[in-house]
């Protein structure tokens, strides 16, 4: 059972916490981040009553994105979009004021496929466009475009397609959907893309930051989890390789530029289409964090809990545990942590700078039952919590 203390500064005292802040991200497969804070909350009064307690779901661009936005006072809009295999799909997206939270998996991600079968040469980011052509509809001059969780490899093409850019074979008629497709593109026109892009800020938010093609592109790290076979990695490679190719000569050297960038590799490649519109490149959780309202809400919590189905390696590198703990670290607040299963040991946890972690199968070993019966260990996860921080 690993709840050792690791050794990070903070300037508050296990005794002093009277007000917590829940900032935890889904528990995927099991919880959602509102569940997730709703558990830990009830958990904490069971045993401290009257205790205030703020929640404040997190996401870090994948999906859970819009439903986080919309816990933090979003309203939800939903449109009919294409899902990833042009099937009519309902997806939202999030607004408040003039800012739009789009959430590319709401259209294009792996549950939006028929049946769940993968396809990972035909899907298709379209509906991602649809989705992002609905919020200038909805007058948004500032879009948050979350991105993660994809069904796709297409480098983005479906959703600049949506937009109005145009891809061409030979004979004229347009490519065929998804990243397998482009391999007959012969030309590129993007001077038909929605004139408002250019009128207002993109940002391409994300914690992936891979190119889009090579050892380390979209297609050779996350095309085998859209159910690509090593020849399909392969095609999809050449295709999107081939694809920023027709894309230079249209645009010029530009096109190769943001291919080596730094998160145009994001959700199989939809990343490098959102850097063509202008979109700049953030981390996701840092993103979120802004547009939810961490920083107040960090200000007036004694003590944060954070969290995520599975703290492991993984979460150190962008994942939303990590970010809210790096934020409420330099904010001088201590920091624990919930999850499913704990791959990390203290002296990484404090690094990250989280004092403990909980994990659920510290309270109930068998993984299947931890995952089915996730709400109530949870909430005796919390009251743990509450005696250890808050006695």
């Amino acid at each position: 059972m690993q709840v050792a203390d690791a050794a990070v500064g903070g300037t508050r005292t296990t005794q002093s916490a009277r007000r917590v802040l829940v900032a935890a991200d889904k528990f995927k497969g099991s919880l959602t981040a509102v569940e997730v804070a709703d558990r830990v909350s009830a958990g904490l009064r069971r045993i401290v009553p009257g205790l205030v307690v703020e929640a404040l779901p997190v996401a870090d661009g994948g999906d859970g994105t819009v439903a986080a936005a919309v816990a933090a006072g979003f309203e939800r809009r939903e449109v009919r979009v294409a899902g990833p295999l042009g099937d009519e799909v309902t997806a939202a997206y999030a607004l408040r004021g003039d800012t739009a939270v789009v959430e590319m998996a709401e259209a294009s991600g792996l549950q939006r496929l028929p049946d769940g079968v993968l396809a990972p040469l035909t899907a298709s980011t379209y509906g991602s466009g649809e989705l992002l052509r609905a919020a200038l509809d909805a007058g948004a001059r500032t879009l948050v475009f979350g991105v993660g969780g994809s069904a796709t490899t297409d480098g983005g093409a479906g959703m600049l397609a949506a937009l109005g850019a145009r891809f061409l074979k030979a004979d004229g008629e347009p490519v065929a959907p998804g990243g397998g497709g482009l391999a007959e593109l012969a030309s590129a026109d993007l001077s038909g893309l929605d004139p408002r892009l250019g009128e207002v800020e993109l940002i391409l938010a994300s914690d992936v930051d891979n190119p889009l093609t090579g050892p380390k592109g979209a297609p050779a790290v996350y095309g085998p989890q859209k159910g690509a076979s090593p020849q399909d990695v392969e095609r999809l490679d050449a295709a999107l390789t081939h694809f920023a190719k027709v894309l230079e000569g249209a645009v010029g050297p530009v096109a190769a530029e943001y291919a080596a960038s730094s998160g145009a590799g994001a959700a199989g490649g939809i990343g490098y289409g959102a850097l063509l519109l202008g979109a700049g490149f953030r981390p996701g959780i840092a993103v979120m964090l802004d547009v939810l309202g961490f920083a107040p809400a960090l200000e007036r919590a004694d003590l944060v809990i954070t969290g995520e189905g599975s703290l492991d390696q993984q979460t150190l590198h962008g994942k939303a545990p990590a970010g809210v703990a790096a934020a409420a670290r330099a904010a001088g607040k201590e920091v624990v942590a919930v999850c499913g299963r704990l791959a990390l040991p203290p002296e990484e946890l404090g690094r990250a700078g989280i004092r403990r972690a909980y994990a659920l199968t510290d309270l109930e070993p068998d993984v299947a039952k931890c995952i089915a019966d996730a709400g109530p260990i949870l909430e005796r996860t919390a009251e743990r919590i509450a005696r250890d921080f808050l006695g």
